[in-house]
């Protein structure tokens, strides 16, 4: 199940038990130059499933993304030395919300940024999460470019895959 928690909705990470606890005070910034998102086209592949093509989302302006993400901490049962390596994983997630910018047609979801200028205040245990602080990004802030299907494939790593590719619906 931990592969697919590797996003959490704004609309209900607060109530959802895998995340209620993150919620309250364990919220993290995720750093990234972008990131990808695949789009569904009315092609088909030889095979008749739908053509998915990956596009590299990142800031217009080439600054970072900040990202609103949840970690938690869990305690591996298997392992009864509590220093032992491995008894505890570090785990997040990054929040998501309805995509309303320009990559809005890509794909409908989209991380939640925080602006830099709230960054503690978004960090800190102690203050609950103010209802303006998560935002959508506004219109013109991402860029987005389709690349190689290559980064469907993990054991690619390289500077290659963001590279723009042609992309034809």
């Amino acid at each position: 199940i931990g592969n697919r928690m590797i996003n959490a909705r704004l609309e209900t990470a607060a109530r959802k038990p895998s995340f209620r606890r993150a919620w309250a005070k364990r919220r993290a910034i995720i750093p990234a130059d972008g990131y990808y998102e695949w789009y569904t086209s009315d092609a088909v592949t030889a095979s008749g499933k739908p053509r998915k093509q990956p596009f590299y989302i990142h800031p217009s302006d080439g600054t970072l993304l900040s990202m609103a993400g949840l970690y938690e901490i869990w305690r591996d049962p298997a392992i009864a030395d509590e220093e032992a390596p491995g008894a505890f994983r570090w785990t997040c997630t990054i929040l998501t919300t309805t995509a309303t910018d320009d990559v809005g047609r890509i794909h409908d979801r989209a991380p939640l940024l925080v602006p830099a200028d709230r960054v503690g205040e978004w960090l800190s245990p102690d203050n609950e999460p103010p209802n303006d602080l998560l935002v959508p990004a506004a219109p013109g802030v991402l860029t987005a470019y389709p690349v190689s299907t290559a980064v469907n494939n993990v054991r690619n790593n390289d500077a290659s895959l963001i590279n723009a590719e042609p992309f034809e619906q």
